[in-house]
C-alpha cells in the first residue's frame, strides 16, 4: 500500500475544510494567491507555510512505527 504524501494530505485537507480560501488566507496570514497556486498543483508551500497550514487544519505529521514499535528510520542525506 503506498503511503499518501504530505502535499497531497494538505490540499485535501484544504479543499474539504469547509472555508474558502479567503478566509483561510486571513486566518492563517498565507496569501490567498499561493493557497490557490497549491490546490492547483502549481508551486508548493514553503516549509513555514506548510507548518501554519497544518496547525490551522489541525493536522500532524506523525513517525511511521514498524510491526515492533520501534520508529522506521529516514533517508539521512544522499550519496
Amino acid at each position: 500500500m503506498g503511503m499518501i504524501s504530505v502535499t497531497a494530505t494538505l490540499r485535501a485537507a484544504l479543499e474539504g475544510c469547509g472555508q474558502t480560501r479567503y478566509a483561510v488566507s486571513k486566518e492563517t496570514g498565507i496569501p490567498e494567491s499561493t493557497l490557490s497556486r497549491f490546490v492547483a498543483g502549481g508551486k508548493p508551500l514553503r516549509g513555514e507555510n506548510i507548518d501554519k497550514l497544518s496547525e490551522y487544519l489541525g493536522l500532524e505529521l506523525m513517525p511511521k512505527v514498524k510491526q515492533s514499535g520501534t520508529i522506521k528510520p529516514g533517508k539521512k542525506g544522499r550519496k
